[in-house]
């Protein structure tokens, strides 16, 4: 199943993504995010082809909000998948190669398989509960490191960030090296997993954001908690998920450490 959700994701990206990059209308939603004719052609084209794979019900970020919250609340042990069909709309309406396809099946409150794929890089991220996490038929993590939190690339979203105090301590006394933000969440996990970003944090991802990404980086090692302190994958929560995360272990604990010192 595996092999045929990535040559699907790999097939939608190349017949109905890319054709339309740096060539598409592009419109905003109600929520002020950006929206374009390739994000409905390619969840569409999803939509067509998943339950041919597993057959489940597909919840996308393109539907209306009642519907996925339908969808959601309607899930059973059958599973669902949750699509986005291009994580990094800003980026690609722009014109900027940082932009990917995700695609992922939960059942029982957990991933358990996941894509992600960057048509422009052709890096394809996959994994399956249990089996490891790839990139292009290479384990990850590609690379592990014991750095300092001083030294670390950190992945952070500022504006995400519902404490005040914690926003603006990120900014001030910053404990890692360099800072990252580069437009796409699924893409972020996927960094971590590979080693390319050391320490993460968001202050809160839906579903489609995390739902591949999370297993990828679990998958390839990595340790992950919540700004409140929670389970990550607590039922009461999944539908939208803060999270602090890091590859190794180590400097997973002092990352974690720093943050609840400073919320």
């Amino acid at each position: 199943m595996l092999h045929r959700l990535q040559k699907l994701v790999r097939h939608v990206a190349q017949t109905e993504v890319m054709p339309r990059f740096l060539n598409t209308p592009s419109s905003r939603k109600d929520d002020g995010s950006m929206l374009s004719e390739a994000d409905l052609a390619a969840q569409a084209a999803l939509a067509a082809a998943l339950p041919l794979i597993i057959d489940s019900p597909m919840m996308g970020e393109e539907m209306a909000v009642q519907e996925q919250i339908r969808l959601w609340n309607a899930y059973s042990e059958s599973g669902l998948w949750v699509v986005d069909p291009i994580d990094g709309t800003n980026n690609f309406i722009n014109g900027l190669p940082h932009f990917a396809i995700s695609v992922a099946y939960i059942r029982n409150g957990r991933t358990q398989l996941g894509v992600i794929y960057n048509p422009v890089s052709g890096e394809c991220f996959y994994a399956e509960r249990g089996s490891g996490a790839f990139l292009n038929g290479t384990r990850l993590p590609l690379r592990l490191t014991e750095k300092r939190l001083n030294e670390s690339i950190a992945g952070v979203e500022i504006k995400y960030l519902r404490s005040g105090k914690l926003s603006s301590r990120m900014n001030t006394l910053a404990p890692f090296g360099t800072i990252r933000s580069m437009g796409s969440s699924t893409l972020d996990w996927c960094y971590l997993a590979c080693g390319r970003y050391d320490v993460y944090v968001h202050g809160g991802q839906k579903l489609w954001d995390y739902a591949a990404g999370a297993l990828i980086f679990e998958e390839a090692g990595g340790c992950l908690d919540t700004l409140e302190g929670d389970a990550f994958w607590s039922g009461e929560h999944i539908f939208k998920r803060s999270v602090i995360a890091a590859l190794e272990p180590n400097l997973f604990e002092k990352w974690l450490k720093w943050i609840r010192q400073n919320q």
